[in-house]
């Protein structure tokens, strides 16, 4: 258990705060593409502050906070213009870089306008979504991971929690919770409702393993059945610190995004690239994004689906969980793994390095290690992760499992 002043220090992302600090040295999802093509200026809310994203027409990104520094109204009604945002309601208008470049009504021969400026932060696109930077700069790389870039057929879920992070990242190196709650759990719902849950997620697990690596922890399981040659314990997939979870199998390849919008607020978000061989992929013009459920219309939280019953455990932990009586045992050795990071990485940004999962050097791509055989399930996994999972909630869920079902048929008439 914790200390509530280590508790504290973990989930407080306040600016000046250890994990406030940590945080701001990593870029974060703000926005769809999507909305700044529709409309080219919102609000955003990230690390418990209120920002304006937009995009010129040029097609360049900014973000800056919501409060004009003239007399504090907002930015999201901005006017968007070639070289920035300009008030709406007194005109002053901010580059990206944050300068003020224009103040009508005052007087130019001044120095009034140098005086002035905004703490503005990087974005950029990348993969349908708008991502930003509000840490000290010059701004780390965007790292450009696999799911974002690969080809495929591309589909985001989401959805906004009132919990913070750090407990839906805990779950993250938490591989028992799987033949429980989404096996054992699953199989209970399924009988009492009148379906049948996938059997690959109800195995016991044999064995767990975890390794720190260049971008964060690798877990890795074996479970009945299985070996260490199998993917799930050889290959393993990794938390992707401080906020991301890369898991893949059966050819779809996604990265489960955790965003701190405030304290106690997150978004989740299930990015999700399909990529089967030996198939020509349609044209997406535009990546649907939609939100999943997490209540029932009787409040109580929705658990038929394999992440609705990760968002259950979540939250109902409560806003902040407490740390101060819990019991961890043996099995939560990936947890305290994690806290231990979070320790090591916030020292190292107090003592002015770049912390872990960072990175300086300009690249196209990041491969992450990611399983391909999950559970040791076999191409079934594919329709299971739609038909079983947050997927089934996509607009373009049957034309997904077509994909992956003339996939295998294209396979089997090859072999």
């Amino acid at each position: 258990m914790l200390t509530a002043e280590q508790n504290d220090e973990l989930t407080d992302i306040a600016p000046g705060t250890p994990m406030g600090e940590l945080l701001r040295r990593y870029w974060y999802p703000v926005a769809f593409t999507r909305e700044l093509a529709e409309f080219p200026v919102k609000h955003a809310r990230l690390l418990g502050e209120d920002w304006a994203v937009y995009r010129t027409a040029s097609g360049r990104y900014g973000i800056m906070p919501e409060a004009c520094p003239h007399r504090r109204a907002s930015m999201a009604y901005g006017i968007v213009e070639e070289n920035g945002l300009r008030c709406p309601y007194h005109g002053w208008l901010f580059g990206l870089d944050g300068e003020c470049l224009e103040q009508p009504a005052e007087r130019d021969e001044t120095n009034f306008r140098e005086r002035v400026r905004a703490q503005a932060g990087s974005a950029q696109e990348l993969g349908g979504l708008v991502w930003a930077y509000v840490g000290p700069q010059p701004a780390p790389e965007l790292p450009r991971f696999d799911v974002f870039v690969m080809d495929g057929v591309r589909d985001i879920g989401w959805a906004d929690l009132p919990c913070n992070f750090v407990q839906i990242m805990e779950n993250a190196v938490d591989p028992h919770h799987v033949e429980f709650l989404h096996g054992r759990y699953f199989e209970f719902l399924g009988r009492q409702q009148g379906f049948d849950a996938p059997a690959s997620f109800g195995k016991k697990h044999v064995k767990v393993g975890f390794d720190a690596f260049e971008w964060g922890i690798i877990k890795r399981r074996v479970v009945e059945g299985a070996t260490e040659e199998d993917d799930d314990w050889k290959v393993g997939h990794p938390l992707v610190f401080p906020y991301n979870m890369r898991v893949g199998g059966a050819n779809v390849e996604q990265m489960q995004i955790r965003v701190p919008i405030d304290r106690t607020t997150t978004r989740f978000m299930l990015y999700s690239t399909h990529a089967p061989e030996g198939i020509e992929y349609p044209e997406q013009p535009t990546i649907p994004d939609y939100n999943i459920p997490v209540y029932t219309e009787d409040g109580r939280h929705r658990t038929d689906y394999v992440e609705g019953q990760d968002i259950m455990a979540w939250v109902t932990q409560g806003p902040i969980t407490d740390r101060t009586v819990e019991h961890l045992g043996r099995s939560d050795v990936g947890v305290t793994m994690l806290r231990r990071m979070f320790k090591a990485e916030m020292a190292k940004v107090a003592a002015g390095e770049d912390p872990l999962g960072t990175t300086r050097e300009a690249h196209e791509r990041i491969d992450l290690p990611c399983e391909k055989n999950k559970f040791d399930a076999g191409p079934g996994f594919a329709i299971d992760f739609i038909e079983k999972a947050s997927m089934r909630f996509s607009p373009q869920a049957d034309a997904l499992k077509k994909l992956h079902q003339q996939a295998w048929e294209n396979r089997k008439a090859r072999e």
